[in-house]
């Protein structure tokens, strides 16, 4: 987690999302996702942040406005479970629940704090591709005084409509970090996830 933040740091850059070995981990097969298709909604959600970093509004107010964001274009449901790793195995389907939401929220508040330094800066999205089972849609990053650098969204249709579950910043996984994180915290708490639940509705 720690080059995670050392390299958002550097970058002055926030987002909200690969591990073959999990199952749980992995979009099952795509038979309509498109190229078109991921790109589109990659385009939607580039847009939606760009509004955000122009609007102008406090803090608080680009927090809600990303949460809103996360919810709207990214699987949530999966990134949490996968974040959770062998553990999902044993929660029950009223703390997977829970848990999904107020990870929502963890995010929303650990990296819409960064909003502000996307002022005066942009995403371009500028390519797309298939992998494997999923598609990959390449973005650049532009921040004023700062050399731009690579976002890359993964997108499936695992969930029955098109959605990233993970985003990859200079070939950092944000999922795979935050489950390490998550990890580590539920570690502390000697495994008990209603815990985690509660102390996760005021981290970030």
């Amino acid at each position: 987690m720690q080059q995670v933040t050392n390299r958002l740091n550097r970058r002055h850059f926030i987002a909200t999302g690969l591990s073959a070995a999990t199952a749980i981990a992995l979009p099952a097969p795509v038979l309509a996702l498109t190229d078109a298709g991921a790109r589109a909604l990659v385009d939607r959600v580039v847009n939606d942040i760009n509004k955000v970093i122009a609007s102008g509004k406090s803090q608080s107010a680009m927090i809600s406005d990303f949460e809103r964001i996360f919810g709207r274009y990214a699987d949530v449901n999966i990134i949490a479970q996968s974040t959770l790793g062998a553990d999902s195995r044993r929660a029950s389907s009223s703390q997977l629940r829970a848990f999904s939401t107020v990870f929502r929220g963890y995010i929303a508040r650990k990296y819409g704090k960064r909003f502000r330094e996307f002022v005066g800066g942009k995403i371009d999205v500028t390519g797309v591709r298939k992998v494997k089972s999923w598609h990959e849609v390449k973005s650049t990053v532009q921040l004023r005084g700062s050399a731009p650098f690579d976002v890359r969204f993964l997108v499936s249709d695992r969930s029955g409509k098109d959605l990233f579950f993970d985003m990859i910043i200079e070939g950092v996984s944000l999922r795979l970090s935050e489950r390490t994180e998550i990890g580590a915290m539920l570690d502390r708490r000697n495994g008990n996830i209603d815990a985690l639940i509660t102390d996760l509705k005021t981290a970030g």
